[in-house]
């Protein structure tokens, strides 16, 4: 791990949002249909796991970066090889792709903050 990622993961380490433990199992069911398709290194989607972990929200981090599936499904499903996108599944529709850190963000805030 490079300098660079050490430095990452400590300042992603913060404590995020304190919830009860009825209120958190609650967000974590409905984070259970996201996922974020994103690249280690990436600004951006530093900015979405920063506000991913204030929020305290448990979403998938997808590596599109050495992952090839992660990669294909993103390129292929979201129709661009772009980071971060957070995948929405939605019941009875087709997954949403939010592209923008901060479309991504607002739309986190707006459902869990």
């Amino acid at each position: 791990m490079g300098l660079l990622d050490r430095l990452l993961c400590l300042l992603e380490s913060r404590p995020g949002r304190q919830r009860s433990a009825e209120e958190q199992q609650q967000v974590d069911a409905a984070t259970g249909s996201l996922s974020l398709y994103q690249f280690t290194a990436c600004p951006y989607c530093f900015k979405v796991r920063r506000a991913i972990r204030r929020l305290a929200l448990d979403i998938e981090l997808r590596d599109a970066s050495h992952n090839t599936q992660r990669r294909y499904e993103l390129m292929t499903q979201g129709g661009k090889l772009q980071t971060p996108c957070l995948r929405i599944e939605r019941s009875g529709h087709e997954p949403r792709w939010l592209y923008e850190s901060a479309e991504i963000i607002h739309y986190l805030q707006q459902r869990f903050g």
